[in-house]
């Protein structure tokens, strides 16, 4: 078990979450998705409101799989060291 794993274990134990409800490779990809695509710190913001989103309902690969798709077509004009 590697320190990612460990953390999320015991995070997810902390909130009261079963370690299978943990999605780790899904959020980790958004968030891979938003930071290159977008902007890094949307990344973390973003894991955020998936989880706001799956908390309320929504199937988390198919949340994970729009949130990656706007990511990724997200207009180049937009992506400025600004934005940051």
């Amino acid at each position: 078990m590697n320190v990612l794993d460990e953390w999320l274990g015991a995070a997810a134990a902390e909130l009261g979450l079963a370690p299978e409800d943990v999605r780790r490779d899904l959020i980790l990809d958004v968030a891979r998705d938003v930071a290159h695509n977008v902007v890094r710190p949307g990344a973390p913001v973003t894991a955020y409101l998936l989880g706001l989103a799956v908390g309320r309902g929504a199937d988390p690969a198919e949340a994970a799989a729009r949130l990656s798709a706007l990511a990724t077509a997200w207009p180049a004009e937009a992506k400025t060291p600004a934005a940051d």
